[in-house]
Parts: C-alpha cells; structure tokens; sequence
C-alpha cells in the first residue's frame, strides 16, 4: 500500500495569500498517481485551500497527517505547499487561520507521528519557507531525530525562503520534472534521493538551497517510467566484458555504412551505440564511436558502466 497526501494552500485569512501552492498540489498528486506506463502508482488525498470555504485549519491538518501515518502502508509522503515559519521554539507549518506563526502546524508534531508510524517509508517533503528545520531538535538545532524508515525532502534550508516562478514553486517544478523521468537510474526507477540529486544540481549555489535527510538502509522507488535502455540489453553488459575492465575490440565490420560491414557485427554495434548514449560505455581514444570501428579501436565500460555490470554480475537487476 502506497499512499500520499498532498496539501497546498493558496488561501490564507490574516497573512498574505499564496498564487501557486495549489497548482504545485495538482501538478504533484498527477504525477505520483500512476507510473509512467499507467499503472497505479500512489493512492492519493489532494487538500487545498482556495477560499474561505476551503479553508484548512492546523487542527485539520494534524489530523490529516495522523491519517497518512496511522498505519503499516509500505509508502507513506506528506507533501505541503504553503507558508512556513520558524523562531527559537520551531518551524510552523501555517494553515489558513493562523495570526502569527507559531500558531501553525508544529514541524515537531509532525514529525513525531511520523516516527511513530508502522510505515515502512516515511516521506516528507515540504515546499514553503524555512523547511529545513524540519528534522531538527528544538533544544539542540545540530541534532536530528528521525526514525528508521525516515526521509525528509525541503525546498529550502531554516534560514531560507522557498520561492515562486511562473505560478509555481521553483522547488515542486524540479521535484515534478524529477518524477517524470529526469531523476530515473537505467532501470527506470525514481528514488528519494535521485530526486534530490536533480533538484540540487538544477539549483545554483546563490539560489535556495534544498535540503535532504534521510535514516533508511535503502531507498524505495517513487515512481517507475520508461527505462532508457532495456533490460535485456543492460544485461548484456557481462557478455560484452566478461570482466569490467575489459575493452571490446572493434573493426570498420560493425560499422552499417561500411561496405562489408557484417551483419552480426552491426548488431552488436547497435547495442553498444545504445550504451554509448546512456554513458556506459566510451569509445577508447576516439571522440566517437563511429571512429572507433573505423580505426579498428574499442571501446569500455564508464566508472557507471561499471557500476551497472556490478548490479548484473550480483543478480541486483
């Protein structure tokens, strides 16, 4: 059991409203739904505010999120767009009512319902301002207290504010971009920290800073798409070099444009063409591939080629 809540609040009754938390919410939930290839992915809540009659309360958001972590579902993400807060006595979730800050959703509540839940994977990730206090010990800043199971997603740090661009929020356009395939391994697969990895390297060094904790002994997928190369072919890879360091001699044979190329050669070219565009493989003092057979080179397997060949070697994929 996968489940999501997704939270966005545009609408507030005594600080500024917001113009793109709610889309972030419907651009979020669309994207976790279903997999790549249609299949069900994530059974979502979608809650948001805005206007007055739908309008949410901290009270209604605790209970939202004892909801989400009450049980042994094998996912469980809490994702909120909206205002944040922070002083000396913690970071603030805040809701459509609040007055001052500290009369928001404590991020020290909810992160101790979500250390006490059965779900194997808990994951928060929180686009508003100051998030990167969530974690923190409110007495000991330097200290974080996360339970097994735990990863926490921010769009900015404590100190930062998380901004606005084009009608949505810089982090949650990333972090989308990153569902829908940027952030996917060759095996297609989408994982919490992949998504990090994306964002933090789409964000320059004077921009926010997006933050990443995590207590797991591996991370789950979050969504599956299309693998750039298939499975079969990555495979392969322990055929082509037996051993990792090996280079795969080539001839102007493998070659299809040559004019006595060889039919099982160009096979083989085609396959190794295909590892040569998802960086596996590299031809060997030649720029590219096509010299490469040409000139009767080779070519080998990356630093994540070999990576890969690991993985199949060990039975991992």
């Amino acid at each position: 059991m996968r489940k999501a809540l997704i939270v966005g609040i545009d609408h507030y009754e005594n600080v500024s409203p917001l113009f793109g938390c709610v889309n972030d919410a419907y651009s979020v939930k669309s994207v976790l739904e279903r997999n790549s290839d249609g299949t069900i992915n994530f059974s979502s809540k979608l809650e948001v505010a805005t206007n007055s009659s739908s309008a949410i309360k901290r009270k209604e958001l605790k209970e939202l999120a004892k909801e989400l972590f009450k049980d042994d579902s094998d996912v469980a993400i809490f994702y909120f767009s909206g205002h944040g807060y922070v002083e000396n006595t913690g970071g603030y979730l805040i809701t459509s009512e609040c007055t001052d800050g500290d009369d928001g959703f404590p991020l020290t509540e909810l992160l101790q319902i979500a250390n006490e839940s059965k779900a194997r994977n808990k994951i928060i990730i929180l686009d508003c301002c100051h998030a990167g206090f969530m974690g923190k010990d409110v007495g000991n800043t330097n200290i974080s207290t996360m339970s097994e199971g735990m990863t926490i997603l921010t769009a900015s740090s404590e100190t930062q504010y998380a901004l606005e661009e084009n009608g949505s929020g810089v982090f949650t356009s990333l972090l989308v971009d990153a569902l829908n395939g940027s952030a996917s391994n060759l095996v297609g697969e989408i994982t919490p920290g992949s998504v990090y990895a994306h964002i933090d390297q789409s964000l320059g060094p004077w921009e926010q800073r997006p933050l990443f904790k995590t207590n797991v002994r591996s991370f789950t997928s979050l969504r599956k798409v299309q693998a750039p190369i298939s499975l079969s072919h990555l495979k392969e890879l322990i055929v082509f070099f037996p051993k990792k360091e090996d280079i795969y001699d080539l001839d102007p044979t493998y070659e299809p444009e040559y004019k006595d190329c060889i039919e099982e050669n160009t096979d083989k070219f085609a396959i190794l063409q295909k590892y040569n565009r998802v960086n596996l493989v590299i031809p060997v003092d030649e720029e590219h591939m096509y010299f490469a057979a040409m000139n009767s080179k080779g070519c080998k397997l990356t630093i994540l080629g070999e990576h890969y060949w690991n993985l199949v070697t060990r039975e991992r994929i």
